[in-house]
């Protein structure tokens, strides 16, 4: 959990223009995510997300915790562990004296393994980690609206966030944050209503991600339904056409 954490917070962090990065992760999935200027914002932010889920969750912070995100951490939930590229003056006792089985680690940026190497019956598989390699300049806008450039930043994130969701996984972005994670539900339909329910309304007017094509038309007026303005999705189904009809009717901006 801690070396998947620790993958997600750079990897959000680089993405977003060197942005602070906060993710917090419960058993392999990310329960919260944000990125912001400032690295309290960023992990009040991700803590607010899923408030309940964050306890006893994996923290990596892309920078150095400060005075002021030590402050929002010992406010916050326990966390078994918390993983940052360095403490700042007294961080370290502050969160011994308040959080005392929490598991502090300092790390270097993460290296991008070239090779997953997975145990299987009989052997084993080698083959090549699973990223993200189009950039947001080369996705496709489908519909008649197009997104600002606000809504793509929003579902740029909310895709990224996508990745490192246990399939199938339905994520709502909003200036940064993503409010609503639908992780590892065997159908899209119930992954889409776990993030509108997290999400709480707080992703209207932000983005929709789904890390695969929709089937059915029904799944864009439910992501309609959480008042997201566009829908971020790889496409690929034979039901395209009717995904993309159904977005321009309700307006909605929607990106292969």
């Amino acid at each position: 959990d801690a070396d998947a954490a620790w993958l997600l917070a750079h990897d959000l962090g680089d993405a977003s223009g060197g942005k602070a990065a906060v993710a917090i992760i419960k058993h392999a999935n990310p329960c919260g995510a944000a990125v912001a200027d400032s690295l309290a914002d960023a992990y009040e932010r991700a803590f607010e997300c899923d408030a309940r889920s964050a306890f006893g969750g994996i923290v990596p912070l892309n920078r150095p915790v400060d005075d002021a995100t030590v402050e929002a951490m010992v406010a916050a939930a326990q966390a078994d562990l918390v993983i940052a590229p360095g403490y700042g003056p007294g961080v370290i006792e502050r969160l011994q004296a308040k959080r005392k089985n929490t598991r502090l680690l300092e790390a270097r940026p993460p290296v991008p393994a070239t090779r997953h190497l997975r145990p299987i019956s009989g052997g084993w598989l080698v083959q090549e980690p699973h990223r993200l390699v189009t950039p947001v300049s080369e996705w496709q806008v489908v519909t008649e609206r197009q997104p600002t450039a606000a809504e793509l930043a929003d579902a740029a994130l909310a895709f990224r966030v996508c990745a490192a969701v246990t399939s199938n996984s339905i994520v709502l972005v909003k200036d940064g944050v993503a409010w609503g994670i639908g992780a590892g539900q065997q159908n899209r339909v119930e992954a889409g209503e776990i993030a509108a329910s997290k999400a709480a309304g707080r992703a209207a007017g932000g983005a929709c991600a789904s890390d695969a094509f929709y089937p059915f038309a029904d799944r864009i007026e439910a992501a309609a339904a959480a008042c997201v303005a566009v829908i971020v999705q790889p496409g690929g189904s034979v039901r395209d056409a009717e995904t993309i009809a159904k977005a321009d009717e309700l307006a909605d901006g929607m990106v292969f």
